[in-house]
């Protein structure tokens, strides 16, 4: 019996201990709100997503969630797709732009010559 009132008020004052820490027994005041975890770089909304912008990405750190190696390794091999993309890309424009000049210069010869 003396055990089991023992235990009671250690309970009791553990729970005291705790409500009042947590409520603001102290010069602190209550406890803060904690901040709602975001992505630290978010993909920017204004223009496509570029290999630095994949290489920039920090996730926030959970208790649980995806394993860190995996995550970068993906982010890795999506950064080097999307430069491999944009280098692809680049060359057809510039490609498309080579030919463009050359039919239009072509054209203009051939207007000159059936003045």
């Amino acid at each position: 019996m003396v055990m089991f009132l023992f235990l009671v008020v250690a309970l009791a004052v553990v729970v005291a201990a705790v409500t009042l820490a947590v409520l603001g027994g102290g010069e602190n005041g209550p406890l803060p709100e904690a901040a709602p975890e975001r992505l630290q770089d978010p993909l920017p909304l204004d223009r496509p997503v570029s290999r630095g912008d994949v290489e920039d990405l920090r996730f926030p750190l959970a208790a649980r969630g995806y394993r860190m190696a995996d995550v970068d390794d993906a982010l890795s091999r999506l950064g080097a797709e999307l430069a491999e993309r944009d280098a692809r890309i680049a060359d057809l424009e510039s490609a498309l732009a080579g030919a463009q000049a050359a039919r239009h210069s072509l054209d203009k010869h051939t207007e000159g010559e059936q003045q």
